[in-house]
């Protein structure tokens, strides 16, 4: 049985299940398998490496790892040491890494062996006073070097997670212990996960959902996770199949991969057992056709790094939950639909989501200006636009950025998506607003094919006709061989759009 005394930071909750059950196994990685005992040790070891070069209580720790035990054991690590870890995205370039460390303050950077070619230029960095080069895939004895448990004093503070910075630079949202230790208890006890899930995690840990969803829920829990280094659809049916994972969360667009691949049939997927989606609207479609194949139900939910990863999302079976809704409120966490003024909309109306609660971040790390804009009484402006139906389902419509106004009409691309969607030849699809000098903007599709698949723009217009409006139809209707992602897979609107005008100014 699980201890459920409550703790007060992360660095708690990992020596509390380490304590309560050492030899468990809770991290399973390729060929090794971790002891909640070693990762706890091995975390212990490398706080006092990192007290050990004056790392002080409240500094800023970056690092920069693949996703691996090495990422784990040193995000524990910074955190036992009293540090505020900084998760860097891998995929960054030197001037935007250089951004996030000197807008943060970090004073350490722990950087993946792989990286070593890039760390002369970070050297010069006002603030930072050691940088480390990590060792990646060394053998688990390596970590385990046992010393004294270190005890020392905790900010409140935890991390400072980048937001992708697609409206200008990206801002470190301050999340606290407390922050992560609400959102991860009310998730688990949303999804009802139990000891005996394995939680498959191939997303960048890094990334807030990582962290929360598929790393601390287990913990929480008393169930284990199943690490991929990074998403492969064929790797990804071959390890859950032989670690037996009966979870996963992805973004809409690796489902859609996922029923692509005729090789799924040769592995046993019985453990299975639910996924959840998050980061963007699931298309009903995909939804659907996921589910009838593979017999396990789909969770989708909503949030965002501000928010500690999970706001809201659709109950378990047996309970009532409805296809294409983002779900009911995290619970002791409130939602709403407010409209341009602040004031709470009524139920069916379309409005901006806000969310409250003890998830919420303290704020944008030294930009208050920001912190302001997007917290006002207590309550999270995330941007993005909805309705909350009759029942208390809330629906996601798009960001509010992205909303398309045509000749005075909006349209949301989500809309327009799920019928793109429903084409049995189209893979992914994206819908953005393009400047029009009569309209104001157009509508344009960008799609991707499947494999082995003829389309074209006639024949797409021709299939969605009769299925949405005529001034929602795309006029412009490109097929691409790709979209930008994010580093979760999350398709980049925005960057599509800046990319696509930019290509229109060249001609």
């Amino acid at each position: 049985m699980i201890n459920n005394a409550p703790v007060e930071t992360l660095p708690e909750l990992l020596r509390q299940r380490a304590k309560e059950a050492p030899d468990k196994p809770f991290l399973f990685f390729k060929d090794q398998v971790w002891t909640r005992k070693e990762l706890d040790l091995a975390s212990d070891a490398l706080a006092q490496k990192l007290r050990d070069l004056k790392i002080k209580t409240g500094e800023r720790a970056a690092l920069i790892l693949p996703n691996g035990p090495e990422f784990i054991v040193h995000f524990f690590g910074i955190l036992k040491a009293g540090g505020i870890a900084v998760p860097i995205n891998t995929a960054l370039k030197e001037d935007e890494i250089s951004f996030i460390l000197k807008d943060s303050g970090a004073s350490v950077l722990l950087i993946g062996s792989e990286h070593k070619a890039s760390l002369n230029p970070f050297q010069n960095i006002p603030a930072l006073k050691t940088v480390l080069s990590v060792p990646i895939g060394e053998k688990k004895d390596f970590w385990l070097k046992l010393v004294p448990a270190p005890n020392f004093s905790l900010p409140d503070s935890a991390t400072l997670i980048y937001t992708s910075g697609t409206t200008g630079f990206p801002k470190g949202a301050e999340l606290t212990h407390r922050n992560y230790l609400f959102d991860v208890e009310k998730f688990v006890a949303a999804t009802q996960m139990n000891e005996s899930d394995r939680f498959l995690c191939f997303l960048p840990l890094f990334h807030v959902n990582a962290q929360v969803v598929t790393l601390l829920s287990p913990l929480y829990c008393g169930g284990a996770m199943v690490l991929m280094d990074k998403f492969s659809p064929k790797e990804f049916f071959e390890t859950l199949s032989s670690r037996q994972a009966t979870a996963f969360s992805g973004v809409p667009s690796v489902y859609s991969v996922l029923l692509g691949i005729p090789e799924s049939a040769n592995y046993d997927l019985s453990s299975l057992r639910f996924c959840i989606c998050g980061a963007a609207p699931m298309p009903v479609e995909i939804f659907e056709r996921f589910e009838k194949k593979f017999n396990a139900y789909i969770l989708e939910g909503y949030g965002l790094s501000e928010g500690t990863c999970v706001s809201s999302i659709n109950p378990p079976p047996p309970q009532k939950r409805k296809i294409g809704s983002i779900g009911l409120s995290l619970k002791n966490q409130e939602m709403k639909i407010l409209d341009a003024n602040g004031r709470e909309l009524p139920r069916g109306e379309t409005g901006e989501i806000a969310v409250k609660g003890e998830n919420v971040m303290k704020g944008y790390w030294n930009n208050p200006e920001a912190t302001l804009k997007t917290i006002r009484n207590g309550w999270l402006y995330t941007g993005d636009l909805g309705y909350q139906d009759q029942d208390g389902f809330f629906f996601i419509v798009g960001r509010s950025k992205e909303m398309i106004i045509r000749g005075g009409e909006n349209i949301y691309p989500k809309e327009v998506e799920e019928a793109l969607y429903r084409h049995p030849a189209i893979l992914e699809a994206a819908v953005i607003g393009l400047p029009n000098e009569r309209w104001g903007e157009e509508v344009a599709a960008f799609v991707v094919l499947k494999e082995g698949q003829g389309l074209n723009a006639k024949d797409i217009r021709e299939f969605i006709k009769d299925k949405i409006a005529d001034y929602k139809i795309p006029r412009r209707i490109e097929i691409v061989r790709s979209l930008p992602k994010t580093a979760t897979g999350k398709i980049q609107k925005l960057k599509l759009r800046a990319e696509t005008m930019s290509r229109e100014k060249l001609k």
